[in-house]
């Protein structure tokens, strides 16, 4: 299959192409230097010389502070990127499936969020990429929404300087002797290697719609690194952040547990659990790298 995956130099984007090539599909690689899609006439003619039977768009404006700060540019980007891929894809018959996030709930819930529940995103980053869904679904029917939550992986994530957060853990144990992380905030920690896996997974059927795809399970920041360390024998002191100690710039959902309900009702749910999907990632990066 012809697959074509936009973001491609992403730190989500690199192991989707990596997985498709592993499962014998031919991949173009598309990144934004290559072409912008809020520009649409640029998106359709990049299509319509590839004829991908599938188009994965990863690219997004995800930097919460950057997108708060300039909520024109990120609409453009995460709504009308998103809206410009769909209409493209649509033209061509192609599959769109379109990487969002947990970040359109407000955290309220405080149990892990189904694909059906009331979407109600506390910034801009939230409102726009809900837009971008609304406007897929509005737009075309041969599309896969997957929202994801925690994601972490080899490759540098540009939006958060290079560092995903187990790196982030691992680099300030060696550089200090105590670690204090929030206990307050819940999230699904997802390796992105199972979380490309899964789209493949995905791509050989048409059970269209909107998913969530993440690692089983949820914790709180502070057992996050608690496991890390415990699997890496670091020897630090972590201790549980006041309340306030790190205020946050822009609103973010205090519990963004998914389940991945529709996966499992379709029985298409390959995810692991989230400690397994850590070991896993430990164990192909040499920690000296991390």
């Amino acid at each position: 299959m012809k697959v074509a995956v936009t973001g491609a130099n992403g730190q989500l984007g690199i192991d989707i192409c990596d997985a498709f090539r592993n499962n014998g599909d031919q991949v173009t690689e598309i990144n934004h230097c290559d072409f912008d899609i809020v520009d649409f006439s640029k998106v359709q003619r990049t299509l319509q010389s590839l004829m991908p039977a599938m188009v994965i768009n990863t690219a997004a404006m995800h930097n919460v502070e950057a997108c708060e700060e300039n909520p024109a540019a990120a609409f453009a980007v995460n709504g009308i990127g998103a809206r410009n891929l769909a209409l493209a894809s649509q033209d061509i018959a192609a599959t769109l499936l379109h990487v969002s996030t947990d970040y359109i709930f407000d955290g309220t819930k405080q149990e892990p969020y189904i694909e059906t529940d009331l979407p109600q995103p506390l910034n801009v980053y939230g409102n726009t990429k809900l837009a971008g869904e609304y406007f897929i679904k509005s737009s075309m029917k041969k599309y896969y929404i997957f929202r994801v939550s925690g994601l972490y992986g080899h490759n540098l994530c540009r939006a958060k300087g290079g560092l995903n957060f187990v790196s982030l853990m691992l680099k300030l144990a060696d550089e200090r002797d105590e670690v204090r992380v929030v206990d307050t905030e819940f999230v699904s920690p997802t390796f992105t290697e199972d979380v490309a896996k899964q789209i493949v997974h995905m791509s050989n059927n048409t059970n269209y719609g909107t998913y969530h795809a993440t690692a089983q399970g949820g914790c709180s920041w502070h057992n996050f690194a608690k496991k890390i360390f415990a699997l890496t024998g670091k020897k630090i002191l972590l201790s549980r952040a006041m309340p306030g100690e790190f205020p946050a710039k822009v609103p973010r959902p205090s519990y963004s547990i998914l389940e991945n309900y529709g996966l499992q009702a379709a029985n298409l749910d390959i995810m692991p659990h989230w400690e397994d999907g850590l070991k896993k990632y430990l164990s192909l990066e040499p920690l000296a790298k991390l």
